[in-house]
């Protein structure tokens, strides 16, 4: 079985994190995006990943060939030249997407993390014999969405909405899709949307089908959802009673540590925190809400929430960084700063507190 990933753009959204590696390659829950995902087909029996790119794909292959050994998964990449949308990926993959088995495929948004409950999306799929598959979600506010109609019975979609002004219903797409190769007929290779020209054919046609995602979603693209998406992540975790979370008197909630990171006296971590490998939190240091990347040290005292920390970063002592600040990789927050929100470029030194939101060139 095979599976595509839209890896796509720059990753604008998430600099400055994304001006050191690709987007699917910047760390969540101590590792790369990517790999979750890569995981998660792995486990169901998918044989070969496509990555659809248009952006960096040496680096991402470079990176994903260890991955490639130890996961024993195949991994090839895509080039775009142009940026082709959502659709125009699967029209220029298609020769690595088709084979003889007539088997369908996977699809997945390169930012969405769930629980990826591929193996009943496989069930329901066979289930219904339609044409293609679709992951719905729950969210409170639809209107800031495109909005599936579907029928909660049988799965049938009827119609997408884009943000609509009056309630239409509450599910979501979520970017994990399962089609069969006939799909691929109905894409031609230019830029186009699968959500806005392809699903709503494959619906007029009555063989598109939504399946409600059990558990979490989140679209992790940008900071504030990136660090929801940890809490989600982290509970659900917890539900498993996963003996990856940390424990002891130090730690308040859901926390992940890396086994390679060292913590010092009279620290207090958590609720939903991840520490990455390498790290160094001394003495009496708080943190909470917040990702600490790989090779991060974080002075006494220092204090964080709801920040993300880049790579080989350093936070000095009695330091406090709060309100979504993102440090690039290798930022170094000196002593007694204040970071309200600041967005840090990578290899700067930051010397005067940055007391409201803003980017530091």
């Amino acid at each position: 079985m095979k599976a595509l990933i839209l890896v796509g753009g720059f990753g604008t959204r998430l600099r400055p994190l994304t001006l050191s590696v690709p987007k699917p390659l910047v760390d969540f829950a101590n590792k790369p995006m990517i790999l979750h995902q890569i995981e998660a087909l792995k486990a169901i029996g998918v044989t070969e990943v496509v990555l659809a790119i248009n952006y960096q794909p040496e680096v991402m292959l470079n990176f994903l060939k260890d991955f490639e050994a130890k996961l024993g998964i195949k991994i090839t990449c895509s080039q775009e030249t142009e940026p082709l949308g959502t659709a125009g990926p699967l029209a220029l993959a298609r020769d690595k997407l088709m084979d003889k088995s007539g088997e369908p495929f996977f699809v997945l948004n390169s930012d969405v993390i769930s629980e990826y409950p591929l193996k009943e999306m496989i069930a329901f799929h066979k289930s219904h014999g339609g044409e293609a598959s679709i992951m719905v979600t729950k969210v409170d506010e639809p209107s800031k969405y495109g909005v599936v109609v579907m029928n909660e019975a049988t799965g049938h979609v009827d119609k997408f909405v884009e943000k609509p002004k009056i309630f239409v219903g509450n599910k979501i797409n979520a970017g994990i899709y399962l089609l069969n190769p006939s799909v691929l007929d109905r894409i031609q290779l230019r830029p186009t949307s699968i959500e806005k020209e392809v699903f709503p054919k494959i619906a007029a046609d009555k063989k598109l089908f939504a399946m409600v995602l059990p558990g979490f979603w989140m679209d992790i693209g940008q900071p504030r959802d990136y660090i929801t998406g940890l809490r989600l992540y982290l509970e659900s975790l917890r539900k498993k009673s996963s003996v990856k979370l940390a424990t002891g008197s130090h730690i308040v909630g859901n926390v992940l540590v890396d086994e390679t990171a060292k913590i010092g006296e009279g620290c207090l971590i958590g609720p939903d925190v991840a520490i990455g490998p390498g790290c160094v939190v001394e003495a009496g240091v708080r943190l909470s809400r917040c990702t600490v990347m790989r090779g991060v040290r974080i002075k006494k005292h220092a204090c964080i929430s709801s920040s993300i920390i880049g790579w080989h970063s350093t936070v000095g002592q009695w330091a406090r960084v709060e309100n979504m600040t993102i440090l690039g990789e290798d930022v170094h927050v000196c002593d007694e700063i204040y970071s309200n929100g600041g967005v840090v470029l990578p290899h700067k030194e930051i010397k005067s507190s940055i007391l409201k939101p803003e980017i530091v060139m």
